[in-house]
This record gives structure tokens, sequence and C-alpha cells, in this order.
């Protein structure tokens, strides 16, 4: 992003004109708070107006148009017997198409993937009106490609896959190796938007963004019972991911959490208005000098004395974290909780890790209360 401050005016305002497009809308009831959600929720046609989704993101990742400008693709079938040449009507059929595609579920559906579905550039997958689950098997990789949207989708107990032929797009399938197990794998991507998804219980990361991977914004997610959650930047000597600019937002760590909400390397990252209700060893960690903007969350420590601080330095000694730019303005320590802060606080380096406007701490349980996939049926609010 070329001037984060601007970025930062741009959703301020949007923020403070959320009240004012919910009373022009005639929906004022509906409102929340939650700039992502008024944009679109109080809209009872939704499922008329699918695409409105499209201009309702926010943060770094606010540019991802995924599917927006192409046809709707109607998923019919939930199976996924042939990862070379998927069946028409399969979810693997529509993510590997060249064009953009707005893809949508005929109905409630569990789809175990044999191996990563490994998505094409301008892609939209919208669970919304389905009760949609990708469980028990592989899951998504978003690699080396641009503009995607993952919105209202069921992901869980992700396994290991690999060692097979997998097609990628109508004109190229390749060798896979073993895939670590991720909910969602970002790999050397940008323009990439999750919204309102469930994770939990994956094999590796439930969201791992690495390789240079940027201008991400992970939203209104609802994550629980998992070990190591989040994942932003591939390791400590790999300087592509100097450029990472993710934007965690209006999220619900919740329990069964461990570690690594997430853990974060090189890069730029703003964590804003999410709800930390359960963590064991820590919540946010770093190593490789990122930069951490923590503004307006709120953290409920756990009951374990060793275990209240939000932050860790990943195998750093002091003399070296202490010059890192990490910050906690705003946010709402509870139960002992403390974020401990560091860096001379450079102007430069946080514009860098700012997208957006915080709210009071205090609304933060009113923002994220529907983290998650929404329930949604047609003719009715989401």
């Amino acid at each position: 992003v070329e001037d984060p401050e601007e970025v930062s005016r741009m959703v301020t305002m949007a923020v403070r004109n959320a009240t004012w497009r919910r009373r022009r809308l005639g929906y004022f009831s509906c409102g929340t708070g939650n700039p992502i959600d008024d944009c679109w929720r109080c809209n009872p046609d939704w499922q008329n107006n699918r695409k409105q989704l499209a201009d309702c993101s926010i943060g770094f990742g606010r540019d991802a148009i995924g599917g927006r400008d192409g046809r709707f693709y109607l998923v019919t079938d939930p199976s996924d017997d042939d990862v070379i040449n998927p069946r028409p009507g399969t979810l693997r059929h529509a993510v590997i198409q060249d064009e953009p595609l707005w893809i949508t579920f005929q109905r409630d559906m569990v789809i175990t993937l044999k191996q990563e579905l490994i998505m094409n550039s301008f892609k939209t997958i919208d669970g919304r009106g389905a009760n949609v689950h990708i469980a028990n098997g592989a899951c998504i990789t978003i690699q080396y490609i641009t503009n995607v949207i993952i919105h209202g989708l069921h992901i869980h107990d992700c396994i290991h896959t690999g060692n097979a032929m997998v097609r990628s797009s109508p004109s190229h399938y390749g060798w896979r190796t073993i895939a670590d197990g991720d909910g969602i794998s970002i790999f050397g991507a940008s323009h990439i938007w999750l919204d309102h998804n469930s994770l939990s219980n994956c094999a590796d990361g439930l969201i791992d963004a690495i390789m240079g991977s940027t201008a991400i914004t992970i939203s209104n997610n609802y994550l629980t019972h998992h070990n190591e959650v989040m994942l932003l930047g591939h390791s400590d000597s790999y300087l592509g991911d100097k450029i990472m600019q993710v934007t965690i937002a209006f999220n619900h760590f919740g329990e069964g959490l461990i570690q690594r909400m997430p853990r974060c390397r090189h890069g730029y990252f703003h964590v804003v208005n999410n709800d930390y209700t359960h963590w064991e060893m820590y919540a946010i960690g770093g190593s490789a000098e990122p930069t951490i903007n923590s503004q307006g969350n709120r953290f409920l420590a756990p009951a374990n004395p060793f275990a209240k601080e939000v932050t860790k330095r990943v195998a750093t000694p002091e003399g070296q974290w202490r010059d890192w730019n990490w910050r906690s303005e705003g946010d709402l320590m509870l139960n002992g909780a403390y974020f401990q802060q560091s860096g001379a606080g450079a102007a430069a380096s946080y514009a860098r890790a700012s997208s957006l406007g915080a709210k009071s701490s205090s609304m933060v349980a009113t923002i994220t209360s529907e983290a998650g996939a929404l329930l949604c049926r047609p003719g009715r609010l989401c």
C-alpha cells in the first residue's frame, strides 16, 4: 500500500459514516457498528445483491474484488473424485477456472477434499445461504495468485495430503508434495480477504500467509480448538516478507486456542478490535522485527499466572527486541493481561501498520458477537 495513512483516513471515514449509511438504507435497527457488516447485512435482499459484499472490505485487503466482475457459478456437487479432471458443478471445477467467478452453493454440503483446493485468481467463494463445511480432508491453497474473497465457510479438521498430481487451472496440473494441512494457506499471493469463516482443528495452521504475500484482510472469523492458529511470515531468514501488510480485525479468538494469534515476521500487522477470550501460551507473537500495531482489542488472560502476557518475542533476546515497534493503544486488558510494548514508536513504521480507525475496545463484544460463518437464509437479514 503506497499511502497507509490514506487507507486509515478512508476507513475511519467509513466507520464514522456507518450510522448515516444505515439511515439512508432504511435499515437502522440492524446496525452493529461493524463497518463491514453494516455495509451489506442491513439489506434483506442480500441474495440478489451478493456482489455488494465486494465493496465492503476494509484494511490492507480492501481492494480484493474476488469474482465481482465475473458470472455466478453454482456448486451443485460436493464430491471431489477427480483432482486432475474435476467434474463440472464441483467446487474444485469452479476455483480452477481462468475467468472471474462468484461461487455459491445450491444447498448445505460437506466437502471432503482429496487434495489441496488450488485456487485461481479473481474468485469469490460465497457460502451465504447454505451451511458449507470444508472438512476431514485437504483444505484451501491460495498460491501465486491475486484477488480472492472467501466468505461464510466452516473449515475444520484439515489433514496432511499430497504426493499427487492436482489441477490448478484448465491448462495446468502438476505434482504436489506433502501439504502442511493448513485451513487456508496463502503463498506468494496478494489482495486476499477472508471474512466470516469458522475455522478449527487443522493439522498445521488455521490461516498461514507466507512467501511475500501481502494486501490481506482477515476479518470477522471465529477461530477455536487449535494450537498454532495463524502464521504471518515464512521464516526469519526470508526477507521477501518485509513487504507483508495484514489487517486482522473483528475476529473472535475463542475456546481451545493455545498460541499464534498471530505469530508475525518482518512485515506490518494491524491487529484491531478483536476479541481474545482464550489462549494458553500467548496471543500475539513474532520474530525478525515485525511492526505490530494493536488497537482497541479485548484481551482476557487465562487463569494460569504464568500466561498473562499477551505478547511473546520468539527466540530473541531483549537486547534485540526492545527496538522492535510493538504498541498497544486502547486495548482492554482483563484478568491480569498485559502487553509488553517496545520500540521508539517511529511514526513511519506505524503508518505502514495502520489500515483502519479503531473503535473503542468497549464495543468489541458487540462488533465480534457474530464472528464466524453466518446463518443466512434468503429473504431474511443475515
